[in-house]
């Protein structure tokens, strides 16, 4: 891989989709293995020079002169608590206008770049209510000028909470005289409000912008004593390491390491990265090494470091776990996952120091010297309960609010058109960005585009959810697999939705739903497979089958030891699936689908009598 050349695969583009696609997905994956995306590493440098200058230059300067702080005197700022309240507000701002997280070509974005505001500003995009038909006034599914409006309202609102003057806490300049004072929280309650009325209405604006995590910390910000506001931020950081790491402790992690690792740039040794999987390029399950790396270095540190943090009085303990956390963040940020939540990391990794070693246990800093008990124990009830539902009923929330982040365990789908069908999207959907192919056509020719395109499954497939998705789709497809156009979901949602974040909730059949109202596919032309989350307590995960024209057409389980223990390009064929429903509807795609019963083409699934048992 060179500074401007790409890795491209060792396939011939004119002749590549003539192979069976299993066949393409294990040359793909094998790719990965060695290569990752294959990107050239100019664009890792754009993306180090996107967080230097636009996340952490701007958002100093910003944070610094806006609070009568010099930028360059950092023994000055690094610990003043307005330096975090705004640094916290601009990563917030960059989320949400789609500048953060999930941007640029290793999210899907190729041309433009950004998703975000190009589709949360324009009437008449899909908008994605959470629950459309239980809150009031949040039906439908398009963006309409109130929406937009709100958006530009928060946006609106984030500059103004940065610029505004601060005010002075007793609290605060007694402990720390000559303090710059805190962010006006005057700013922050109509911020909060406009967040709350978004999330309504949309969750993705509400997500793209890491509400999640954020908007406790603000909620923190205005309306706590000073030093209640600083055991509940560490309170939070905590409950978000520690839930991560939580999320970790099953099978799917391991799973993530191997693929994530091949893709780190600054690993080019291809010895190190085959050595993450059993046996490259035969047997292509994570090794005990990734194994170790994931369950050793990522869920144990993830737990114990961060209880340390919170309860130790030691100052030199206190010091080695905070030097921990930043090089646990740094390292994530250096391997540059998909979803690039780089800006978080470095977020993350200053809070660390400026929560814990900043305000320390030891100076009246401790989850007992809170003055109001009774708030801090509301605030973590509050934070635990996403999670702990999270992870219970993965169905009733979004891996991230249950804060599974890089656990593994995503609810994920692969879409698949007959021949043309794709292009109804671009046709019927107002969006701000085209279908991903059609980005890349932009830069390389249609054969390579199909190929870039098909590196996104073979990455996939490296992973639980892939075995089963394809799986589910050899099942429901049969030979139609190789001439169908299989897509992975997460990039096609980001070009639909502007932004995702691994998250299969995103494109649930709410988003399925409102796609086909657009674009009237027929039966057969769009083809869904879905998976759920794992819940915590149970080795299975539900799945579904979603024909676009026709609702649900199945619905099932799958135990995850059977993903796990085979290939990626599953030589032995589909996992086995228990079928708990399958409507009246052929298992092969095309023109069998058009034989559906009436009844089924309402979208409700009829349970089989013939057809329940498991194929």
């Amino acid at each position: 891989m060179g500074l401007l050349k790409p890795n491209f695969p060792p396939v011939d583009p004119e002749t590549f989709l003539d192979r069976p696609f299993m066949d393409r997905l294990r040359v793909l994956g094998a790719h990965w293995a060695e290569y990752g995306f294959g990107t050239p590493k100019i664009l890792n440098i754009i993306y180090l020079v996107k967080v230097a200058v636009l996340h952490i230059a701007l958002g100093v300067t910003i944070a610094t002169t806006t609070s009568g702080l010099g930028v360059f005197d950092i023994t000055t700022w690094w610990n003043q608590p307005i330096v975090y309240q705004k640094l916290v507000l601009w990563t917030m701002l960059l989320e949400i206008l789609g500048l953060g997280g999930s941007w640029g070509p290793l999210a899907g974005h190729f041309k433009p770049m950004t998703g975000g505001f190009h589709f949360w500003l324009k009437p008449d995009t899909l908008r994605m209510a959470p629950w459309p038909d239980k809150v009031p006034f949040t039906g439908g599914d398009r963006r309409t000028l109130f929406d937009v409006t709100l958006y530009a309202a928060i946006l609106i609102n984030m500059i103004v909470a940065l610029v505004v003057p601060a005010v002075d806490n007793t609290t605060l300049e007694a402990l720390r005289p000559g303090s710059a004072g805190l962010v006006n929280p005057a700013a922050l309650y109509s911020l909060i409000a406009l967040v709350v009325v978004m999330g309504l209405r949309d969750k993705v604006v509400f997500l793209g912008g890491r509400s999640e995590q954020y908007l406790p910390a603000v909620v923190f910000f205005a309306v706590m004593p000073f030093i209640d506001m600083i055991v509940a931020l560490k309170l939070l950081i905590v409950i978000v390491w520690v839930g991560a790491g939580v999320s970790k402790l099953g099978h799917h992690f391991s799973m993530v390491i191997p693929p994530m690792l091949s893709n780190t740039p600054w690993l080019p040794f291809k010895g190190v990265k085959r050595a993450h999987y059993r046996r490259f390029p035969d047997d292509m399950r994570p090794s005990v090494l990734a194994g170790g790396v994931g369950h050793v270095l990522g869920t144990v540190v993830e737990i114990i470091t961060p209880l340390v943090l919170l309860f130790s009085t030691n100052r030199t303990l206190t010091l080695c776990a905070v030097v921990l956390m930043v090089a646990f963040h740094l390292f994530i940020f250096s391997t540059f996952p998909l979803a690039v939540p780089l800006e978080w990391n470095i977020l993350f990794a200053y809070a660390a120091v400026f929560l814990f070693w900043g305000f320390p246990a030891w100076d009246g800093f401790s989850v007992a010297d809170a003055t109001t008990p009774w708030a801090i124990v509301l605030a973590v009830a509050v934070m635990l309960f996403f999670p702990i539902l999270g992870n219970l009923r993965p169905d009733l929330v979004s891996f991230l609010p249950s804060m599974r982040q890089y656990a593994g365990n995503w609810a994920s789908a692969t879409w698949a058109f007959a021949p043309g069908a794709e292009e109804k999207l671009e046709e019927f959907v107002v969006r701000g960005a085209q279908n991903t192919r059609t980005q890349l056509l932009g830069s390389y020719p249609p054969d390579v585009a199909d190929v870039v395109m098909h590196q996104l499954m073979g990455w996939r497939s490296l992973h639980s959810q892939g075995r089963a998705l394809f799986s589910l789709m050899q099942r429901e497809l049969g030979d139609d697999i190789n001439t169908y156009t299989l897509r992975e979901a997460e990039f096609s949602c980001n070009s639909i939705l502007g932004f995702n974040f691994g998250d299969g909730h995103f494109h649930n059949k709410h988003l399925i739903d409102a796609l086909q109202r657009r674009c009237d596919f027929a039966p057969g032309e769009f083809i869904v497979a879905w998976i759920e989350s794992q819940p915590i307590h149970k080795g299975t995960q539900e799945y579904q089958i979603i024909d676009a024209a026709l609702g649900v057409v199945e619905r099932g389980t799958y135990r995850v030891k059977d993903a796990i223990n085979t290939q990626p390009w599953l030589p032995d064929g589909p996992i086995p699936f228990d079928v708990h429903s399958r409507a009246n509807v052929a298992p092969l795609a095309g023109t069998r689908y058009a034989q559906a019963s009436a009844s089924t083409a309402t979208g409700t699934a009829s349970p089989a009598t013939d057809e329940m048992a498991s194929r």
